[in-house]
């Protein structure tokens, strides 16, 4: 697995100790990032052996060896950190690493802080700053945007919900891995933030690949197309990343169908207790279905073009 690609780091004044449960694509180098800026770091993953090969790789990317240490369990991991950090897969994954006998928020000290980089439901996010507050603890809930290389470079966006004066507190250390980090609100509203942004992807994808589709069907050279008009009012993230390989058949990366739809269920629940209408992205929803049935599931979300063909 790629550990951490080149990104130049202040060192920090005061490295503190940190704890990363979750050592997936994201988690696993956005944990390399604190170690390589000088924090003391714990980590978790339910496949112990992978958090054994992770400290190996952190070693190797120049992080002191004192630093680093592998907990069996989120409680035995979370224990002496200032900050627990987590990034798992969805709700029940994350009430499991939180709360029981081993979770993550027995081994927590008074005063310290939990920041959750799931992307969850902003239900789930308000229910443990709740249980987090009776023991003393704070929490954060904080999705990220820029998928899998964002977070090798360093470059994710993270938008938090919380408590303003826990927010500042932690600014500094996610920043290791950020390059921008904002407080969107009270508990649960970086979760909400994060769902805005899902639904305007689903609807700039959808609109990408009809265009894409639309140019091959009437013979334009597609590279040449999106080199032009990139450079107009259709320019998106998308387009500059993704115009390119839609064209040519490639979706072997990046952000996978299968989190993007459970992402879109998110979504779609908070829809219908809010009151929101989202026909598009209903839709949008549903091709996904499709390309899953195509075999899709680990195709990068650009693969709604494959409907198309």
């Amino acid at each position: 697995m790629t550990f951490i690609n080149e990104r130049t780091y202040t060192p920090v004044d005061a490295p503190v100790s940190v704890a990363f449960l979750g050592l997936g694509v994201m988690g696993y180098p956005m944990a390399g990032h604190l170690a390589k800026a000088g924090h003391h770091v714990s980590v978790y993953n339910r496949t112990e052996a992978k958090a054994k090969t992770w400290v190996s790789d952190a070693q190797a990317a120049g992080a002191n060896p004192t630093n680093l240490r592998v907990g069996t369990t989120p409680r035995e991991a979370a224990q002496g950190a200032h900050i627990v950090m987590a990034c798992v897969g969805n709700d029940q994954d994350l009430r499991a690493i939180c709360l029981g006998a081993d979770g993550a928020f027995a081994g927590m000290a008074a005063g310290s802080t939990f920041v959750d980089h799931t992307t969850a439901s902003a239900e789930v996010a308000r229910e443990l700053y709740q249980a987090a507050k009776q023991l003393g603890i704070a929490f954060i809930d904080g999705p990220v945007s820029g998928g899998q290389a964002g977070a090798q470079n360093g470059a994710l966006t993270v938008m938090c919900g919380g408590d303003a004066p826990v927010f500042e507190q932690v600014k500094p250390v996610i920043a290791c891995f950020a390059k921008a980090v904002t407080l969107m609100g009270d508990s649960g509203a970086g979760q909400l933030t994060k769902m805005v942004n899902q639904i305007a992807i689903a609807g700039l994808l959808q609109g990408l690949s009809e265009a894409v589709a639309f140019g091959q069907r009437a013979g334009l050279d597609m590279h040449s197309v999106i080199d032009v008009i990139g450079k107009g009012a259709a320019q998106s993230w998308q387009m500059d990343n993704r115009g390119r390989t839609m064209a040519e058949d490639k979706f072997d990366f990046g952000f996978a169908v299968d989190w993007m739809r459970k992402d879109l269920g998110l979504v779609m629940d908070e829809a219908k207790r809010n009151g929101a209408r989202l026909p598009v992205t209903a839709l949008v929803d549903q091709f996904y279905a499709d390309v899953q049935q195509l075999g899709g599931q680990r195709w990068d979300t650009s693969s709604l073009v494959k409907r198309l063909r």
